[in-house]
């Protein structure tokens, strides 16, 4: 399973269309373990794009801070289920948290 987290400066960023790079983390979803990360440059910000450009890489999950609702319509027309007002933390933290039940998700911080 792969989990899509947007960074700035190592840690979740708040603005997921704005981001610099994206964390994609492979996780074994019956042993919860981290398999890989790997990071990588963001594409141009521009509206509709990073979807199919997420689920090309196989990304199911997305960990975000905020994200707008035609934003959140887009990616679930992909198959891919996104967790909203997560806390800007590293991607190992969130996905481990995420993994245990324990992640605080809260209030959606993007209002378009």
């Amino acid at each position: 399973m792969k989990i899509a987290i947007p960074l700035a400066d190592g840690k979740l960023a708040m603005h997921f269309g704005h981001c610099e790079h994206f964390a994609l983390v492979d996780v074994d979803p019956s042993t919860k373990k981290i398999l890989k990360r790997e990071d990588i440059a963001a594409p141009p910000h521009e509206p509709g794009l990073l979807p199919p450009w997420l689920a090309e890489r196989g990304v199911k999950i997305i960990l975000a801070g905020g994200m707008g609702q035609r934003a959140l319509g887009l990616f679930a027309e992909q198959g891919i289920e996104v967790i909203i007002g997560a806390p800007a933390e590293t991607p190992e933290k969130l996905v481990k948290d995420y993994f245990a039940n324990t992640l605080t998700s809260g209030t959606n911080l993007c209002d378009h």
